[in-house]
C-alpha cells in the first residue's frame, strides 16, 4: 500500500535564481496551508534519485518545476511525463540528475505513480542569487490556484 495518496514535489536549485522556482512554491505553500497526513509537500530541490522512495510511495505525483520554453518568461504549463509538449525543453536543468530519469527508474521497477508536471517557463538563470525574478513571483499564485485544484479534484479533504 502506498503510504501517500498525493505527493506535491519542488524540484530546483534555489542558488540560481529563477530555476529554485519549485522549492520557493513549496516553502510558500508549507506556510500558507494544512493539509491531511496522506498528502506530503516536499522540497525536493535537486535531489534526484535519492527521492525515490518518496516517489515510490505515493498513489499521483505533483510536480512544480521549471521548463525552457520559446515562450515569455513566467508562462506556465501543465503535462504529464507521457505527452510533454515537442516545443519543450523538459531535459535540460540544473539538477543533479534530470527528473524524468528518476520518474523512469520508478517506471521500471513498476512503482511509478501518476504524475502531473505544472512547469514555468524560467527567467532569470544567469549568476548566482536565490531571488525569484518579478515575472517568477507573479506565477507563484497563479500555480498556487492549479496546485489546489488539482489537490481538490485528487483529495476531497484538503483544508484551508
Amino acid at each position: 500500500m502506498k503510504n501517500y495518496k498525493l505527493v506535491v514535489l519542488g524540484l530546483g536549485n534555489l542558488l540560481l535564481k529563477d530555476e529554485g522556482f519549485g522549492v520557493h512554491f513549496v516553502r510558500r505553500f508549507q506556510r500558507k496551508y494544512r493539509v491531511p497526513e496522506h498528502i506530503a509537500i516536499i522540497d525536493g530541490g535537486t535531489l534526484g534519485y535519492a527521492l525515490m522512495d518518496i516517489i515510490c510511495q505515493t498513489e499521483h505525483l505533483l510536480v512544480v518545476d521549471t521548463v525552457k520554453a520559446d515562450d515569455e518568461p513566467g508562462s506556465i504549463y501543465r503535462f504529464s511525463p507521457q505527452a510533454i509538449p515537442a516545443y519543450l525543453d523538459y531535459t535540460a536543468s540544473a539538477h543533479e540528475v534530470e527528473f524524468m530519469d528518476v520518474l523512469l527508474k520508478a517506471e521500471m521497477l513498476g512503482e511509478a505513480p501518476a504524475t502531473t508536471i505544472i512547469a514555468v517557463s524560467v527567467g532569470e538563470i544567469k549568476g548566482m542569487g536565490m531571488e525569484l525574478s518579478k515575472v517568477m513571483e507573479d506565477a507563484l499564485l497563479k500555480v498556487e490556484d492549479m496546485v489546489k485544484q488539482e489537490i481538490k479534484i485528487l483529495s476531497k479533504d484538503f483544508s484551508y
